[in-house]
């Protein structure tokens, strides 16, 4: 018993001298403290260096291959942060005599030459532009008035969306179909003095399309339309709009096409906006998606003016391009999108 109760002593003792560590020199080294303890030396992180021909796809554990990507990236970020700060200190250094920036590329300023794109002082798109459907309106010799009317049986969806339609254009009526055809609708239309035709389709109760038609002699749009946001869905939005005329802004429409869309689009609206409503109408149009945005601005100061969005917003794609009225059996198109034949380059736009 007395050599049982020696022995559980001297274990504890045992035990107690692996507990307490001996108190470090002042200059030893941290490997030599580790190595007495008996616990193995950490690895000191060191920054990520990585051959030229590294790839990290080869790794075969996906642990570690997500471990090394995100080195790989933070390595990246900070030789790339590094270069904009030796870049900015060189600018700095060098004053007025610094050369300039370079210019970004991207795809619209990489974009394919198009023969068609207008010269504003052209003769000729001048004499088009006086002659076209068009040049009634623009000439002041008549007014806009707009029918908005949708597919049979339309779903309350698209019903609230022309309806929030019809407060963005003025002088525009919503009007629904009631199972009548379009070439029924036409004629009606003309013989009222409306001047322009929107119809909105839907799939799935949800608008896909819209249908522009100047009347009366044309030419009629076909768009694919997505993204259809109405008033309560959009966030941080202002009040309703007024019944004031707003301003029109056509932007980056360049080609003859985009030329006459735009015109299209500009005689919906009346000559004059009425600026007390400060209220804008937007077609943006960018690698051949016209987007729709509708704002009104805000003075907070002589130098700082805030913008609130109205809604509602879509963004359109042109299909095709009718002469005259709506006709999709007899009609005579002017342009027709085909992907597999136009779409060859990311680069090559068409309006």
């Amino acid at each position: 018993m007395a050599r049982s109760r020696e022995a559980g002593s001297g274990g504890d003792d045992r035990r107690g001298a692996k507990r307490r560590v001996p108190a470090e020199a002042p200059g030893e080294a941290p490997e030599d403290e580790a190595t007495e303890s008996g616990a193995p030396a950490q690895p000191q992180p060191r920054p990520a260096a990585f051959p030229p021909g590294f790839s990290i796809s080869e790794i075969k554990n996906k642990q570690r291959r997500h471990f090394m990507f995100v080195r790989w990236k933070q390595q990246q970020r900070k030789e790339k942060l590094a270069a904009k700060k030796k870049l900015k200190k060189e600018r700095e250094a060098l004053g007025d005599k610094a050369p300039p920036k370079p210019v970004p590329k991207t795809i619209e300023n990489q974009r394919v030459y198009d023969e068609t794109i207008v010269d504003p002082n052209d003769e000729e798109v001048a004499y088009d532009e006086a002659t076209d459907e068009f040049a009634s309106h623009f000439n002041r010799q008549t007014s806009p008035k707009i029918l908005i009317t949708t597919s049979d049986r339309p779903r309350g969806r698209t019903v609230r969306f022309c309806e929030q339609l019809s407060t963005v254009i003025p002088n525009s009526h919503v009007y629904y179909r009631r199972g009548l055809a379009l070439k029924r609708i036409i004629p009606q239309c003309i013989s009222r003095d409306f001047t322009d035709l929107i119809v909105i389709n839907e799939d799935r109760k949800i608008p896909n399309g819209l249908v522009l038609s100047h009347l009366p002699h044309g030419p009629t749009a076909h768009f694919r339309m997505s993204s259809v946001r109405l008033r309560k869905e959009i966030k941080r939005k202002g009040k309703e709009p007024t019944q004031h005329s707003p301003e029109v802004i056509l932007n980056n429409f360049t080609t003859r096409l985009g030329h006459s869309i735009g015109r299209m689009f500009a005689s919906l609206f009346p000559h004059d906006p009425q600026f007390i409503g400060r209220q804008v109408a937007t077609f943006h149009n960018q690698r051949d998606y016209i987007f729709f945005r509708f704002h009104r601005y805000l003075f907070k100061s002589e130098k700082k003016v805030g913008i609130q969005e109205l809604g509602p917003r879509f963004t359109l794609k042109l299909r095709s391009l009718q002469k005259g009225t709506f006709d999709s059996k007899y009609g005579e198109y002017e342009w027709v999108h085909k992907p597999r034949e136009m779409d060859t380059s990311r680069r090559k736009f068409h309006l």
